[in-house]
């Protein structure tokens, strides 16, 4: 058996990125079966969370006796809406289990180990540095009962987020990028002030992703939405939640007769109130949010530390009287943001980690 556990761990991993944002509150998981150095099955965790991965791999084969599964997160060994991962590696006589990260849910924490060992099978947690964070927003998830938070946001050179002269801020590479990063999701947060500014469809327009639409939140607590949008045409194709004030009953049947669903909520101001809409959003079984709002929102959230990444998208144009904000841009200029290696023309762009 080859010793080149990472990669086939790798492997992994990348099967695992596949269905990131699409699996509910449970992680998406990548899974590969070796057996006499060749991969023999390969599964991923299935949209919604199940099928877990383990039993996508190993139920495709009939002789799996002897070979090794690498999983990129620890087998589960509770009972839920399904039996554990480890039942079915037991039964298919796995012989060696490689994992690259510890699950955090408490009822699978460092537990594959020992029920798999009275089975028989060894079970290894190895190594991948180019994934080694591959799980952070699961682990938030786990820790803090919240969503993982994202939010990303398009600047000229001389920080200005609306262009007067054109309708897009950065080049087409760029927004392409966008649109792999909304798949990568499973709800967008927007406000009703972007939407009826953009006009946006606020879905995935490449090659291959063109199905997959995030489910939409929109904050509007006046109901100033407008009427007339591109994004009521695929209203019956995602969950559309409109977030507003409980004083707005009268006006909420015209946008439920549009296929609207609704979130009440008191107020939205400081941390407490982000705090409760964020638990809300996560008890609807959304664990990854991607920010699409204008600078005013993007400099609440973040100064009441109310995000985990920050992507900016960066034109090497300078707008100078073609350029608007509608807020100071300071903030995001006090970031140390990490340039990401990746050609997108005259457009860079950047991270942050929070």
């Amino acid at each position: 058996m080859t010793k080149n556990h990472n990669y086939y761990l790798d492997l992994a991993y990348h099967l695992a990125e596949k269905n990131l944002g699409k699996t509910g509150l449970n992680p998406s998981v990548g899974a590969i079966v070796v057996k006499d150095d060749s991969v023999i099955s390969s599964g991923v965790t299935s949209p919604r969370g199940r099928p877990h991965a383990e039993f996508n791999a190993l139920s495709k084969i009939k002789n799996c006796s002897g070979a090794s599964l690498y999983t990129s997160l620890e087998p589960c060994v509770h009972y839920g809406k399904t039996p554990p991962c480890t039942n079915i590696i037991s039964k298919k006589k796995i012989k060696k289990v490689y994992f690259g990260s510890y699950d955090p849910d408490i009822r699978s924490f460092n537990k594959s180990k020992s029920i798999l060992k009275k089975k028989g099978i060894d079970t290894i947690k190895i190594k991948s540095n180019y994934y080694k964070n591959f799980y952070r927003s699961y682990f938030i998830n786990k820790r803090l009962n919240l969503p993982f938070v994202s939010a990303k946001i398009a600047l000229s050179n001389d920080f200005f987020s609306i262009n007067h002269k054109k309708k897009w801020i950065t080049k087409e590479s760029s927004r392409k990028i966008v649109h792999l990063l909304r798949s990568r999701y499973d709800c967008i947060l927007s406000t009703s002030k972007t939407i009826n500014l953009d006009n946006s469809l606020l879905n995935c327009r490449i090659d291959g992703l063109n199905k997959y639409k995030p489910d939409l939140f929109i904050i509007d607590l006046n109901l100033v939405l407008k009427k007339k949008l591109l994004l009521n045409k695929i209203i019956n194709k995602r969950k559309t939640y409109i977030i507003t004030n409980k004083s707005n009953l009268n006006k909420v049947s015209i946008y439920k007769k549009k296929g609207y669903k609704f979130i009440f909520i008191n107020a939205l101001k400081d941390k407490k109130d982000f705090i409760l809409l964020y638990k809300k959003i996560y008890k609807l079984g959304y664990s990854r949010v991607l920010l699409e709002t204008g600078l005013i929102f993007l400099s609440s959230v973040i100064k009441n530390k109310l995000i985990n990444d920050l992507f900016l998208f960066k034109n090497n144009t300078n707008l100078r009287k073609y350029g608007k904000n509608n807020t100071s841009p300071n903030f995001l200029k006090k970031i140390k943001f990490k340039l990401i290696s990746i050609n997108l023309n005259d457009d860079k762009l950047f991270i942050k980690e929070f």
